[in-house]
């Protein structure tokens, strides 16, 4: 039976719990957006690039990707609650190792591993322990403050990272989060642990399979920028006459194939896998996880490129650029919160197709307005738009997959979910960074072949040195480079007009690849709901 101790006579206690499991989702989802504005700043105190950071950005939510289902099945077996703190415990050791971190290595170990782990334990435990701790007439609203605490976060973490940059540092950002972790173990006494009808079995092959076949699916995507798509770029690794991106993909989808075909021979020898098969086949499930992962795509898509643009090609401050994303972040919770309050019955289909074709015209606005002459304020009208599409869908899609299967199946749905949320999350940053990467090189390598005053030997070497990815670099970091190295003047100035107009042309391509996955979301709403799943229920 369902613990409805926290509800049924402490309504102060129940406060708490949702409070506690709100507080592990606001961490969970922070990290995703934290340190965009503050890129830069980090790749130069701990001596890496843009890509290095696009690296450790995916590499945090490829690695919850990878682990979210085996997570979730951890938990069933060793407690809800247990596996919470056990998260918890792993997540403040990785936050506490990122906020000392001297170097891309040890920032890889603390945020990408450690954090990654943590969070593949936490998330899925905090589906459940909603279930457990709340009657049912009241999960939906507690489930939408969750919710709203996952929004408040990815809206609230750009303004942030941008003020502890600015004005701290942004390793005070992750200390903080071990001080609200050591709260949250306090407070995760009070909270009712899930039963447990019986304790699973862990598919360990299956666990591998897929692990192995997202990692090395998003892995490839990740390496583009350096290898090429397809045909290898100059000095990259070439198997078989093609750039390994297209054989690390390939083998990527194989393993995930390989999984679900070991899932189904679990089920037909009646034995407990993974990952239920039949929930491919539910319809308004799988309609819900494709929304999922085309929002998180194109969020985080824009969560890498925008603060790029604001503060590298404009050269703007930490917390200013956290300052013009707030537009962005205050449509995002006004929609979330909105919705669900004022227009309770509206349509989920509705209001998703909504929601989608807000964020691809947002794109489109943006994408239309940039240029080498443009200022940081043209960020405001698309931010607005892209903020209320993302409220727009986060009002919706929780319940909508949660409500597609019985109560008893919740945790596996909510490992199943933040897989396909945070695969959908690296594959955004993953491509946004290499489409943006390729065609900054094109565009920088383009400019520079066509200018009269930047003599043969220079391109000749220009040629060389950036067949492989032309770094994402600022005036001011581009002009000391130059100095460096001696080059006229005449020449510098070509070479930083090369690399504004290279930079806007790259910004451009991401953006129109996020706008098109907008797009494409647009051709899977049939498979949400038309009413809400209250009413669909019976």
């Amino acid at each position: 039976m369902t613990a409805d101790a926290p509800t049924a006579g402490n309504a102060k206690n129940a406060r708490l719990v949702l409070m506690t499991l709100a507080a592990g989702q606001f961490l969970m989802a922070l990290d995703s957006s934290v340190m965009n504005v503050s890129i830069a700043t980090v790749a130069e105190d701990i001596g890496t690039t843009v890509t290095g950071m696009q690296g450790a950005i995916t590499a945090y939510t490829l690695v919850m990707a990878m682990l979210m289902i085996a997570g979730g099945k951890v938990g069933a077996l060793i407690g809800r609650r247990r596996a919470f703190m056990i998260g918890c415990v792993v997540y403040g050791c990785g936050s506490f190792t990122t906020s000392i971190a001297p170097n891309l290595t040890v920032l890889l170990l603390g945020w990408s591993f450690l954090e990654g782990v943590g969070a593949a334990l936490i998330l899925p435990a905090i589906v459940a322990l909603v279930a457990s701790n709340f009657a049912v007439e009241r999960r939906p609203a507690a489930y939408g403050l969750v919710a709203a605490a996952a929004a408040i976060a990815i809206g609230l973490g750009p303004l942030i990272g941008g003020v502890a940059t600015t004005f701290f540092s942004w390793r005070w950002v992750f200390a903080g989060e071990v001080v609200v972790v050591l709260v949250i173990l306090v407070l995760a006494r009070r909270i009712a642990d899930a039963p447990i009808d019986h304790k699973p079995r862990i598919d360990l092959l299956g666990a591998v399979l897929s692990a192995l076949g997202i990692g090395l699916f998003v892995f490839g995507v990740l390496r583009t920028s350096e290898w090429g798509w397809f045909h290898p770029k100059a000095g990259a690794p070439a198997w078989f006459g093609l750039s390994p991106v297209v054989w690390l993909m390939l083998a990527g989808l194989f393993l995930v194939w390989l999984f679900f075909r070991w899932e189904a021979r679990l089920v037909a020898r009646g034995t407990e896998p993974l990952v239920d098969p039949a929930l491919v086949h539910n319809r308004q499930l799988t309609g819900g996880l494709t929304m999922f992962f085309f929002q998180y795509l194109v969020q985080m898509g824009v969560f890498f490129v925008v603060p790029l643009y604001l503060s590298v090609a404009l050269g703007l401050s930490a917390v200013r650029t956290g300052v013009l994303i707030l537009p962005l972040s205050i449509s995002l919770l006004a929609a979330a919160i909105a919705i669900p309050r004022f227009r309770p019955d509206a349509s989920p289909r509705r209001v998703v197709k909504l929601g989608i074709l807000s964020m691809f015209l947002g794109a489109l606005v943006l994408l239309a307005v940039l240029d080498v002459d443009s200022e940081a304020a043209v960020v405001t009208v698309p931010l607005l738009l892209i903020g209320l599409g993302m409220g727009a869908l986060a009002s919706q899609l929780g319940a909508v997959t949660v409500s597609a299967v019985p109560d008893e199946q919740s945790a596996e749905v909510g490992g199943v979910q933040n897989t396909v949320t945070n695969l959908g999350a690296s594959i955004g940053t993953a491509v946004a960074g290499s489409i943006l990467i390729t065609m900054l090189t094109s565009s920088f390598l383009t400019s520079v072949e066509q200018n009269p005053a930047i003599p043969a030997e220079v391109k000749s070497q220009a040629n060389v040195r950036l067949a492989g990815g032309a770094p994402f670099l600022s005036d001011a970091q581009l002009t000391a480079a130059l100095d460096e190295a001696g080059v006229e003047s005449e020449v510098a100035e070509a070479a930083l007009d090369a690399n504004a107009t290279a930079r806007i042309d790259g910004l451009k391509a991401a953006l129109g690849i996020l706008a098109l996955a907008a797009l494409t979301a647009l051709f899977f709403t049939q498979r949400i709901p038309e009413t809400q799943p209250g009413a669909a229920r019976t």
